[in-house]
């Protein structure tokens, strides 16, 4: 399969060649015709796509298909015009590996960073608990996105953004010493989990719907719930530990317009509300500069609401290695722990 990555597309672009749908529905239009709204991807990214043919049915989400279009630009945004699409075809050279949005790392890799976490906590009583909140998510830990469409939107994505969590706030941590690390790290682990009964998601990560519960409630008063079930499962229900651990989920999202009804009210529900933002934007940013070419702006992001700016970073030099400010992130990192 020879074909030009998602993110290398531009205005007026030709581009033909298998994507994998995320989304697609049937719409109809201002003046009563029908079209399909899609959005298809590969494992560089997205784009929103159009097909302006009322009589084709929308594809299956989590489908491959192969489609034939023009990159338009509509309000500030790149968006596939496509004039022909048909499903994917046993004989196809299609490489599905290039087309699947997945994690960085091995989901088994990023469980396991996760159960150490767990395993060299000293509140017993949290241990236990978080022990049972990870044995209660079970094997769907292991495939999960974080989102339907915006960060962390990928097979493990859910893993991803965890992880990348709780090294941050492992770094932080000598920077703050009166926080409590279990609590901040327990707080981590146990803040999106309850994501995995918000959505409705196949073993390749893509989000096909919302369930009911997740509708009507949302991850945040599902995983309150959560915590409660697991904390008497493992017998700890009276510890502090589990309000605690429930405020953290309640309020991550910091303000009641997110979905929080209650502010972070202590040090480390703080630490993870700003933990958590830093992260997602970070992943959502990093996308988008992927997309757009050195000295150039994005389309406006509606999740960041603004436009994104990809810098003229000087070139990496044979010394820095990949640190393009001569700076080697990985041995900062490292340095902090």
């Amino acid at each position: 399969m020879n074909q030009l990555p998602v993110s290398s597309l531009q205005k007026d672009m030709r581009f033909e060649g298998f994507l994998l749908v995320r989304m697609a529905e049937q719409r109809t239009s201002s003046n009563g015709s029908k079209y399909l709204d899609m959005t298809l991807c590969d494992k560089s990214g997205d784009l929103n796509a159009k097909m302006w043919d009322g009589s084709v049915n929308p594809p299956k989400v989590g489908s491959v298909v192969k489609v034939r279009c023009t990159i338009q630009e509509y309000n500030g945004r790149l968006q596939m015009r496509v004039e022909r699409m048909r499903d994917k075809q046993d004989d196809d050279d299609a490489d599905l590996s290039l087309l699947m949005p997945c994690a960085p790392e091995k989901p088994e890799k990023m469980l396991k960073e996760i159960q150490d976490t767990i395993e060299n906590m000293q509140w017993e009583p949290l241990k236990k608990l978080m022990r049972e909140l990870i044995r209660m998510t079970g094997d769907k830990l292991l495939y999960f996105p974080a989102a339907q469409r915006l960060h962390h939107a990928e097979r493990s994505g859910l893993l991803h953004h965890t992880t990348s969590m709780l090294r941050a706030a492992k770094a932080l941590l000598p920077l703050y010493p009166f926080l409590n690390g279990d609590l901040l790290c327990a707080g981590v682990i146990a803040h999106d989990l309850s994501k995995t009964i918000e959505m409705v998601s196949d073993d390749a990560g893509n989000v096909t719907d919302y369930t009911r519960d997740g509708i009507l409630l949302g991850h945040l008063v599902d995983g309150v719930a959560q915590v409660r079930t697991a904390a008497q499962n493992a017998g700890v229900a009276g510890d502090e530990c589990v309000v605690l651990l429930s405020h953290m989920v309640i309020s991550h999202h910091a303000v009641p317009e997110f979905g929080s009804p209650k502010p972070p009210m202590f040090p480390e529900a703080e630490m993870l509300h700003m933990i958590d933002d830093m992260d997602a934007k970070m992943n959502e940013m990093e996308a988008v500069v992927k997309r757009t070419p050195a000295g150039a702006f994005s389309e406006k992001i509606w999740s960041l609401d603004r436009r994104v700016y990809h810098p003229n970073y000087p070139a990496a030099s044979e010394e820095n290695g990949d640190a393009a400010f001569g700076i080697d992130a990985q041995k900062a990192y490292d340095g902090l722990l």
